[in-house]
């Protein structure tokens, strides 16, 4: 499963992992498969596993029980999912918009400072 895409293979399984969960295979309240089945599944190492496991606890996705497992948790708290590619587009153009407004900050500050130091030395 996990392919030679140039993302970490642990990525790739919490990728899929969130999507499952997402979609609702993983449904809420239900265990994921051992990290050995995973690393089975995904053909990985059990610390590749492992990692990707532990982004989804990060994300607060899935909730470990000592002794029991890792479980999807429940709909009513799991985290919102991510914007929307609209969102994301929207987002890219704000950023954009502020890094070439910055830009512009940034040399008027720096065509005052040398103007400054310029005076100054005369």
């Amino acid at each position: 499963m996990v392919k030679n895409t140039g993302q970490p293979a642990y990525l790739q399984i919490a990728d899929d992992l969130r999507a499952q969960i997402r979609g609702g295979s993983l449904a809420p309240g239900t265990p994921l498969p051992s990290t050995t089945k995973l690393a089975e599944q995904y053909d990985a190492s059990l610390s590749v596993v492992k990692l990707a496991v532990g982004v989804l606890r990060n994300e607060g996705l899935v909730i470990g029980q000592q002794g029991k497992g890792v479980f999807v948790r429940d709909a009513d708290e799991l985290p919102p999912a991510p914007k929307t590619g609209d969102e994301l587009a929207e987002l890219r153009a704000t950023v954009q918009d502020l890094s070439v407004r910055l830009a512009k900050v940034e040399e008027q500050l720096a065509t005052s400072t040398t103007r400054r130091s310029g005076r100054s030395s005369r």
